[in-house]
């Protein structure tokens, strides 16, 4: 874990990417300029974040979002959730002991262990405890 990349705006676990060795994060190194990124013109996320002034989708209501990647994917919707709910902090602590208990956050791609879950209370959970329920 590289704690020191955090949680991405959306909620994404920069700490815990298997990218994070070319991708600096969308907090990183600012984040109305990102000329290394490659996704940021689309980033519909990101663009929300920048019109409302936000530190991050933690600061808003990201259990009801269905923008950008929250209209497919739990995961970011999940994380941010936590995050607004306990605070990035807590979060970081819960995804260092979950990854030092074999919790795989990128197991093939960028599909791990918090990518199968349909439901985002039980995936709050599971990243609260580390177990399923």
């Amino acid at each position: 874990m590289k704690r020191e990349l955090g949680i991405a705006r959306c909620g994404l676990a920069c700490c815990l990417c298997s990218e994070n060795v070319t991708c600096k994060g969308c907090k990183r190194d600012g984040f109305m300029e990102l000329s290394w990124c490659k996704d940021a013109e689309w980033c519909e996320v990101r663009r929300c974040g920048i019109d409302k002034n936000l530190n991050g989708c933690y600061e808003c209501e990201p259990a009801n979002c269905r923008k950008g990647l929250y209209a497919d994917k739990i995961k970011a919707r999940a994380f941010a959730e936590y995050a607004r709910r306990f605070g990035v902090e807590e979060l970081l602590d819960c995804l260092e002991r979950n990854e030092k208990a074999g919790i795989v956050y990128h197991r093939e791609g960028i599909m791990g262990d918090y990518d199968d879950f349909d439901d985002l209370e039980e995936l709050i959970s599971y990243i609260k405890t580390g177990k399923r329920q």
